[in-house]
């Protein structure tokens, strides 16, 4: 009776597995965020100092 049900989780439970990554993939991720937080801060510094320069 609940045979087919238990295939349905099996199925589900491959569907939700996470992918293989590459090492490839997490060294540009990786490196993708780094550039990320480093325009971040820049940005953040700039307006920091324009706001001191305005302020005098």
């Amino acid at each position: 009776m609940f045979a087919g049900m238990e295939s349905a989780f099996d199925d589900i439970a491959s569907a939700l597995k996470a992918p293989q990554n590459s090492q490839g993939s997490r060294y540009s991720a990786f490196a993708l965020k780094m550039a990320a937080n480093l325009l971040m801060g820049f940005a953040i510094g700039l307006g920091i100092a324009i706001g001191h320069a305005v302020a005098g």
